[in-house]
């Protein structure tokens, strides 16, 4: 049977190179239902060897189309370990006690049990030699930089003699606060060790200064100006010595802690130092480095509420969160229903630290977004899965309250436990039904990256080959099916390229009807049936905000 050519009624000029066919299988991928089990850890690893081994399947990859706004922050490169491990393993002890079982495998250390030479502390000034702790040869955070604590690497080494002699003291400290901790009830005689400890911290905290002289006020202000922000401010004085103590021994017990989390793996060095996220009943990897806080992002584990997206620092907090937390779905209205599937509208303007939480969270996978706290200016249109505890987040997409040029999508992302399942397919899908409403052409913001553009063209796809196969005319127009789907005509022309179903002959464009590609992809939604995520246009209950 040879091919139906047929007339294009409006002319309109191929912008876009045709596409190889191996990019149009991958486009033609399909989607594959899978259950993810109780705290699943995902990797983007794992994700990708899903899609190779996937690739005659219609569901695309992660969508990562790109962020709302200009980004104004520049990308920072993690390098890898140096190759001079082995000779920094004399010079740090706590590397060359990790390492004495590896000595004979010299070219398979693990990686983190290795210094990363190439990195450097953050504060101006600093050659990353010496510690906190006095315990290492070498710091890459500002936690354990002696330099930002205004002090010497030799400094910080003679204090391990000077907290050697007074171990007892601290010993003595230790049991006075165990004992007073069995014995705390809220009318209990203190014990006389108890009272002799208060008094003797009393009398320390008697020599505490009433103020600072002028000349001290003016050597601090001296040191703020001249340093700023990139070194600690001048404590002495400031206090009483007693206290003064307590605080640098908090500072160089947490700069301890934070080390051997280093060396263990769990955190690196750098400013994208979230590996982990624990998500609702999923661990997820992160992909990308995202502008949380400092410090939170020097953890190597972030906990967030998947209802209300609060990130916090451990798991006790986030437990006693989810006990007083009274968010079962997310903000806004509730525009589209169908079974467990639902969609929220949420306004970037009436609920501003939500969708500034979502975009944070999003940037963990997107390479793309730049769009972090400005979020009044747009609309927020989040999706979900209903169960017994709540509506979880599926995925969302953004758009603009007013945009100039008629984009349905500023930034549309599927969280990685539910990718390769349909949903991504379902949010552009919803997109271009809100643009039907609308009575609007939409399209998705430019540049769209890679895997954006993979996924958008499998829909593309979609539409056209279901719109060929209802078509019984003998002259076809792009303008027509453009008003029809509310896919822009470049986007059209395109993919009508990338099918190679568009051709120029004697002046004129011809769209030629493959029905190989249509019995294809009829066949394939014959197999897929009634479990195929779709949006049902009759469930969407919904009007286009005033002003837009």
């Amino acid at each position: 049977m040879y091919p139906r050519l047929l007339h294009v009624g409006s002319g309109s000029d191929g912008t876009e190179d045709s596409d190889s066919s191996a990019e149009r299988e991958q486009t033609n991928s399909s989607e594959s239902d899978g259950n993810i089990p109780k705290r699943t850890r995902l990797t983007r690893a794992s994700l990708r060897l899903s899609q190779s081994s996937q690739g005659k399947q219609d569901e695309s990859p992660p969508l990562t189309p790109t962020g709302n706004a200009p980004s104004s922050e520049s990308e920072l490169d993690i390098s890898s370990p140096n190759a001079s491990h082995d000779e920094s393993l004399a010079k740090d002890p706590a590397l060359r006690d990790s390492d004495k079982d590896l000595s004979h495998r010299p070219k398979r250390r693990r990686c983190h049990e290795t210094y990363n030479f190439n990195m450097k502390c953050p504060t101006p000034g600093c050659n990353s030699l010496g510690h906190l702790t006095g315990k290492h040869e070498r710091h890459f955070a500002v936690s354990g930089c002696p330099l930002y604590h205004n002090l010497s690497a030799d400094e910080c080494k003679n204090q391990i003699t000077n907290k050697s002699t007074t171990r007892e003291k601290h010993e003595e400290e230790a049991k006075v606060q165990e004992e007073s901790n069995r014995h705390a009830t809220r009318h209990q005689t203190p014990t006389s060790r108890q009272t002799r400890y208060k008094e003797q911290v009393t009398e320390m905290r008697k020599g505490r200064n009433s103020g600072l002289s002028k000349e001290q006020k003016e050597k601090y202000m001296e040191h703020r100006q001249s340093h700023g922000n990139t070194r600690e401010p001048l404590l002495e004085n400031i206090t009483s010595e007693y206290d003064l103590e307590l605080f640098r021994k908090a500072q160089a017990r947490a700069s301890e802690d934070l080390e051997r989390l280093r060396i263990q793996g769990q955190i690196t060095e750098g400013s994208n130092m979230i590996k982990t996220i624990l998500f609702g009943r999923y661990e997820l990897d992160t992909w990308y480095h995202s502008p949380y806080p400092e410090e939170y992002a020097r953890l190597g584990r972030l906990y967030v509420c998947e209802f209300c997206l609060k990130y916090m620092k451990s798991q006790t907090i986030l437990r006693r969160h989810m006990a007083k937390c009274v968010w079962k779905h997310p903000p806004g209205d509730e525009v589209y229903r169908k079974g467990a599937i639902s969609v929220f509208e949420v306004d970037g303007k009436k609920n501003k630290i939500y969708c500034q939480n979502l975009c944070l969270l999003a940037k963990l996978f997107l390479d793309h977004k730049t769009l972090y706290y400005d979020v009044e200016p747009f609309l927020f249109y989040v999706m979900t899965e209903a169960d017994n505890t709540g509506c979880h987040l599926v995925g969302y997409f953004s758009k603009e309250k007013n945009s100039f040029l008629n984009y349905n999508v500023s930034c549309i992302l599927t969280m990685p436990q539910y990718m390769r399942q349909g949903y991504g397919k379902m949010l552009i899908d919803f997109s271009y039904l809100l643009s039907k409403v609308e009575e609007k052409v939409g399209s998705p913001e430019r540049p769209l990256s890679d895997l954006g553009l993979i996924s958008y063209r499998s829909y593309w796809k979609e539409v056209l080959l279901r719109y060929m196969y209802n078509f019984q005319g003998k002259e076809i127009s792009i303008k027509e099916i453009s008003q029809e789907t509310a896919v822009n005509p470049v986007d059209i022309v395109s993919t009508l390229q990338s099918l190679q179903m568009l051709k120029y002959w004697k002046g004129k464009h011809l769209v030629l009807k493959r029905q190989d590609l249509i019995d294809e992809w009829k066949s394939k939604e014959t197999k897929r049936g009634s479990n195929n995520k779709t949006i049902d246009p009759s469930s969407l209950k919904w009007t286009p905000p005033k002003g837009t």
